[in-house]
């Protein structure tokens, strides 16, 4: 799991992530973002038991393409994939939202 946000240099392009194979949670936002941080509990516990999951923890903001081409606009923003397909995205979301997200990703 990232535990930083990867700044526009070092975060995978679109097609990277399209062609990412298993298991991806794509979160979109700042380190001062004060929804991103009282989210970040939440997420990091539904992560933590399953480590076929990966976590890749983007900075976002005005003009940085990745989280245009996902059509961000408020953080924290996941993006819930399985082999490069959006099973869900979620922006701000409550823990039912995220459990269920968490949920549809492993089902498959």
């Amino acid at each position: 799991m990232t535990s930083r946000y990867l700044e526009p240099g070092e975060a995978p392009s679109r097609d990277e992530i399209d062609r990412t194979p298993g298991l991806l949670v794509l979160e979109f936002g700042t380190s001062w973002c004060g929804f991103c941080r009282a989210a970040a509990p939440r997420i990091s516990s539904m992560l933590e038991p399953h480590p076929e999951v990966r976590h890749v923890k983007v900075e976002d903001g005005p003009g940085r393409p990745l989280g245009r081409s996902f059509r961000v606009k408020l953080w924290p923003n996941l993006v819930f994939l399985r082999d490069g397909v959006i099973v869900r995205q979620l922006a701000r979301p409550d823990g039912a939202e995220l459990r269920e997200a968490f949920e549809a990703l492993l089902a498959g």
